[in-house]
């Protein structure tokens, strides 16, 4: 049974470019400057968790994820600021813990990293790595991560950077220890993977119902037993917009989720993206969409068929303007997250 009251809620952006309430495109610039305040809005409703992500396009206005969130640690106080993902195959595990330690000082203890392989792959070219070595970048410089992570001497060795012999690595933590979750789109490998290293389970659920997700988290459970290890939790991430009624949410979404998906479609030769698809996603599969009272529903039933311990939504999608995206933030804070509660509770 789920425990509603240890349940966690986050949201997640990816700095998506966006416009303002004209219409008219606004600079990268000021998009970061609005994701600041929209995490410094999250943080004063109580909400648990803000990750961003990482990108290296022009749809994107974030490339270096722990840079935005080095600034977010000075304006907020309690909410856990985390990478959503940090694309670690094309970065090096060394200056990711440098970085993200540097954000847990000036956060007081709230950083933490969800490391994942990535759904684009313009890093690897950008930074002279070679996708035909996708697994072995990602499955060396995991372990290695882990293993910085512990805070002692690391001695590592491996072929995608150079070996490390008791070597210590700078700064600590003021607790020793850093939260970190591995990021999954469906790869039942990733999922034993992240069991056998020990590491929470944060599942991109972006389509179809969340209950064909339920066969992962319990082979991540068995697979922890196996492994000898205690339980770990499991997140979900998916897409979502809430407004006052289902209509406007989704009449606010629809072009905006149409213009960043279809991008993304016709780069990786999917088929068209109808409306007909979107409303049945956003019915019966993992779009997120309506009103407080809707979208709580949605929420409750798939923690509950999953599992999960944690759910971040996915408030950017498309350039949808600043004030839409803070009126949804603050509806999730301030009436979906207390219905999700009340609804766990009395199942």
């Amino acid at each position: 049974m789920t425990n509603a009251a240890n349940i966690r809620f986050g949201l997640d952006t990816f700095g998506d470019m966006t416009v303002d309430d004209n219409g008219q495109p606004i600079s990268a610039g000021q998009v970061i400057r609005n994701l600041v305040d929209q995490a410094v809005l999250a943080d004063s409703l109580g909400i648990n968790n803000f990750n961003i992500g990482e990108h290296h396009r022009d749809d994107y206005a974030v490339s270096a994820p722990d840079t935005v969130l080095a600034g977010i640690a000075t304006r907020t106080t309690q909410i856990t600021l985390g990478s959503g993902v940090t694309v670690l195959s094309s970065d090096d595990p060394v200056r990711v813990y440098q970085r993200f330690a540097t954000i847990d000082a000036l956060s007081n203890g709230r950083a933490e990293i969800t490391a994942g392989r990535g759904s684009f792959t313009e890093s690897f070219p950008l930074f002279g790595y070679e996708l035909a070595d996708y697994a072995a970048l990602f499955e060396q410089k995991l372990e290695l991560l882990v293993e910085l992570l512990k805070e002692d001497a690391v001695t590592w060795s491996g072929s995608t950077r150079a070996s490390l012999t008791d070597q210590h690595v700078y700064p600590k933590t003021e607790r020793g220890r850093m939260g970190l979750r591995v990021g999954v789109g469906g790869s039942p490998e990733s999922v034993v993977r992240a069991a056998r290293l020990g590491i929470p389970l944060a599942l991109a659920i972006i389509g179809g119902d969340p209950a064909r997700f339920a066969p992962y988290s319990k082979l991540f459970h068995d697979a922890l037993e196996q492994f000898g290890r205690e339980s770990l939790p499991i997140s979900i991430h998916s897409p979502g917009h809430i407004a006052e009624t289902d209509e406007q949410a989704v009449e606010q979404l629809w072009p905006h989720y149409l213009t960043a998906f279809g991008r993304i479609g016709r780069e990786r030769g999917w088929g068209p993206i109808t409306k007909d698809h979107f409303l049945n996603e956003v019915q019966f599969g993992s779009i997120y969409a309506g009103s407080p009272e809707t979208v709580a529903a949605k929420i409750a039933r798939a923690i509950a068929v999953v599992g999960a311990q944690r759910f971040d939504l996915k408030y950017s999608n498309g350039p949808m303007p600043h004030s839409q995206l803070m009126s949804s933030i603050n509806l999730y804070g301030t009436k979906v997250i207390p219905l999700v509660r009340e609804m766990l509770a009395s199942a």
